[in-house]
């Protein structure tokens, strides 16, 4: 909602209101301040509207986190880098039921952007190694399938890496 670096003012106003707080006795206030300033740091990390569509993703719900992501009306100037990457990384997730060319697109910049866990980057590079064998290009899909399977630390995408390993067999 706010631009991060309103964020970062908001939260340096508050923790210096919240020192002048402390320096009149208020110590009740001061802490509750320091909490608020905590939120608004933690949002300049975290983009509200992207955990928003997390949610609505988690629910199954396209629209809603497309309704959400679309508020968003320029990710370069409003969110900083690794936030860029889940963006691009939810649309890829959203547009690759319709449209693999657009998802392939989106998944390649978010990886080019980063994403923190490495989790999410194995599912980035899990699904593209999906898209580049549907297209027929069985090295790229073979490369991307190994590099998943390295960042896939808790074992949770086995089984769709051995039914894609299975299926290029057959290719």
């Amino acid at each position: 909602m706010f631009n991060k670096n309103i964020k970062l003012i908001l939260a340096v106003l508050i923790v210096l209101f919240a020192g002048y707080q402390f320096y009149e006795g208020e110590i009740g206030n001061g802490i509750m301040l320091i909490l608020l300033a905590g939120i608004f740091v933690f949002l300049y990390f975290k983009n509200e509207l992207i955990l928003l569509a997390f949610f609505q993703l988690r629910k199954q719900n396209f629209e809603g986190a497309k309704k959400w992501l679309n508020k968003i009306s320029n990710p370069e100037a409003a969110l900083v880098k690794k936030q860029q990457g889940y963006y691009y990384y939810l649309h890829g997730l959203m547009v690759s039921q319709t449209n693999i060319t657009q998802a392939e697109k989106h998944f390649k910049k978010a990886i080019k952007l980063g994403l923190s866990m490495s989790q999410d980057l194995a599912v980035a590079k899990l699904n593209l190694a999906g898209i580049a064998m549907t297209k027929r290009r069985k090295r790229e899909a073979q490369m991307l399938l190994t590099e998943a399977k390295k960042l896939d630390k808790h074992n949770m995408l086995n089984e769709q890496i051995r039914m894609m390993k299975q299926q290029m067999k057959k290719i």
